[in-house]
């Protein structure tokens, strides 16, 4: 996945959009489906339960958590279909570049011994993609605490690659890459 230019300010601005859509659409969905579901079936089980006899009305609680489940996949149906829009651009690129972090961060170790022991030039590119795209995610998220830390690592994989005379590029970068290792 090429690495991306993106304007913190119009990512920040729509992803703050996307949440408070989110949440506002999570909560009407939730309370619409809670109600419709109630008005539906409590009736019902109420008449049943003092038929049998029991003096209290049975609990809406596991309507109301169904009409939450329902909004919860009603809004992922949405997010689903609205992410290759134009105004989920930035938000959906950031997300992918986040799963591939995901993927790398997990065999990291054995990518680091493969490009600082083993000389592996395809780790090496991994590992640059890395931390040039996690970089950018971090500035993104204003995640100001580790990226000092990310950036000596990622001077690091640079002197490394100097002193062995090598030349990388994180436009070499190919997501088929991380399986090998």
């Amino acid at each position: 996945m090429k690495i991306l230019e993106i304007e913190k300010s119009i990512y920040r601005q729509r992803l703050n959009r996307v949440i408070v859509g989110f949440i506002i659409t999570l909560t009407i969905l939730s309370i619409t489906f809670g109600s419709v579901l109630i008005a539906i079936f409590s009736e019902a089980m109420n008449d049943v339960a003092i038929a049998v006899g029991e003096s209290e009305p049975a609990s809406n609680f596991k309507y109301n958590f169904l009409g939450v489940v329902f909004a919860l996949l009603s809004c992922a149906a949405i997010l689903q279909y609205l992410k290759t829009t134009r105004f989920f651009h930035e938000i959906f690129y950031v997300w992918q570049l986040k799963q591939i972090h995901n993927l790398i961060y997990r065999k990291l170790k054995r990518i680091k011994v493969a490009a600082f022991e083993n000389i592996d030039i395809n780790a090496m590119i991994v590992l640059d993609y890395y931390y040039t795209s996690l970089n950018q995610v971090y500035v993104l998220d204003d995640n100001t605490l580790t990226i000092s830390s990310l950036k000596q690592e990622h001077q690091k994989l640079n002197e490394f690659i100097l002193s062995k005379g090598l030349s990388i590029n994180i436009e070499q970068f190919d997501k088929k890459m991380i399986k090998t290792f």
